[in-house]
């Protein structure tokens, strides 16, 4: 996996990626623990609320991004988005009122939903290699994940001495040293197209794609399942742990780092897997590993029994979340990625914009136990949509025969065998009509 690190474009890349990561990491524990200082007992309402202007303005954002992304030197676009945030978190740790964070993060957050998918669209162009992609993606699912493991454990320690104002200034330095390795290498050149869109064309060009595609409304749905276990942990950790349980904010960053570490392994088990099986099984079979673990949180009664549940999440999120690419890249011609992208940063947040405040107001007015019955219901009904909507018969590999080809053509083995190969086929990787 590692050896698509020898792309010098990729590898200063994936290091942005992941010591942003790291400055996001710190910066949820954070807020975290931010929250629970102005609000105490609603410290889960105050989180949920927040991340859910984050979701408003990944849905609203993102889609817009990608036309942006289209029309300015992406470089200059990636360190300029980098910049803003590192002002915002800067700004952070001197907020005294609920609704300062709630501006912040907006701003924050708007940043944010302008950069993921124009990076997430770059790198096809860096590593066209399927191959390497899948790994390329498997990486970038363990930079996530250490969002999730290493910044916890990293906040822990920095809590023994001192407070957590002090988290944020690892969140500046992250996006600083962001920027400095994206202003490191040329990026590709785009895929000329032939065509021009206006904005709103190029805004609609991803959402009608996911619309046109089985594969994807499958995807639409598993989303969803996913959101429904992230935003439990997320939202509720520091909730059950400082709240219920009446432990320290230490454990509250070990069980961050325990969901992470879960969905790390499954990040670097899948490129194996992924060469055996095809997604659609992979990823149902992540989703119904994430509902078995909202099952067992219904027993959650202290946290010997919350860290191996939040192991289970990780591995199952991680197992549904890491393979997208594979699908986006395989549903979109060249000219319709960046697009495409887009259209998932949105959809797939827009499922959280439901799910995080559901977990937060929903964790103060029922309890733990009442939130999780009703995301395991949600969940439930999600994964079986999924199920509905993707094919079992999904028509990326096609077997045929050529008995007609002269002898030496690349496709034509023993006359009249039949093989397999990959090729586009518009009614499943539809181009955009406009």
């Amino acid at each position: 996996m590692l050896e698509i690190l020898k792309c010098r474009t990729y590898r200063h890349l994936f290091f942005a990626q992941m010591v942003a990561l790291l400055g996001t990491g710190l910066a949820t524990v954070a807020l975290s623990l931010l929250a629970f200082d102005l609000a105490e007992d609603r410290a889960g309402q105050v989180i949920g609320t927040a991340l859910a202007i984050k979701m408003v303005a990944y849905v609203c954002i993102a889609p817009f991004a990608s036309a942006l992304a289209e029309r300015l030197p992406r470089r200059t676009m990636l360190v300029a988005l980098d910049l803003v945030r590192a002002s915002i978190a800067l700004a952070l740790p001197f907020v005294t009122q609920v609704y300062e964070v709630y501006v912040l993060i907006a701003i924050l957050q708007s940043a944010s939903a302008a950069f993921t998918p124009t990076y997430q669209s770059i790198i096809p162009d860096v590593l066209p290699d399927e191959d390497d992609y899948t790994r390329a993606l498997s990486l970038s699912r363990v930079a996530y994940d250490l969002e999730n493991l290493i910044s916890p454990a990293l906040a822990g320690l920095l809590l023994l001495v001192t407070s957590w104002e002090v988290l944020f200034a690892g969140t500046v330095i992250g996006f600083l040293a962001s920027a400095v390795l994206i202003v490191s290498v040329m990026l590709p050149k785009r895929e000329a197209s032939g065509q021009t869109h206006g904005v709103l064309d190029r805004v609609r060009r991803g959402f009608w794609i996911f619309r046109a595609t089985p594969r994807l409304r499958g995807l639409m749905a598993l989303n969803l399942v996913v959101s429904v276990a992230g935003s439990l942990v997320i939202v509720n950790t520091v909730v059950w742990v400082q709240g219920q349980f009446k432990l320290t904010e230490q454990y509250t960053a070990l069980a961050f780092a325990v969901f992470g570490a879960g969905s790390m392994a499954a990040a670097l088990a899948l490129p194996a897997l992924l060469r055996r099986w095809q997604d659609r099984p992979v990823m149902l079979a992540g989703a119904a590993l994430v509902l078995g673990g909202l099952a067992l949180a219904l027993m959650i009664d202290g946290l010997e029994m919350l860290l191996p549940v939040w192991a289970i999440l990780g591995v199952g999120f991680s197992t549904v979340q890491t393979p997208i690419g594979r699908l986006l890249t395989q549903s979109s011609h060249g000219e319709d990625r960046p697009a495409l992208f887009s259209a998932q940063f949105s959809l797939s947040h827009a499922g959280w914009l439901l799910t995080y405040p559901l977990a937060g107001w929903l964790g103060t007015v029922a309890g733990m136990q009442g939130t999780v019955l009703v995301l395991l219901v949600l969940g439930m009904i999600f994964f079986v949509l999924a199920v509905r909507l993707w094919p079992a018969e999904d028509r990326l590999v096609i077997t045929h025969s050529h008995p007609d080809l002269p002898e030496g053509h690349p496709h034509k083995t023993t006359a009249g065998e039949t093989h397999t190969h990959r090729f586009v086929i518009d009614e499943l990787h539809p181009r955009w009509p406009g």
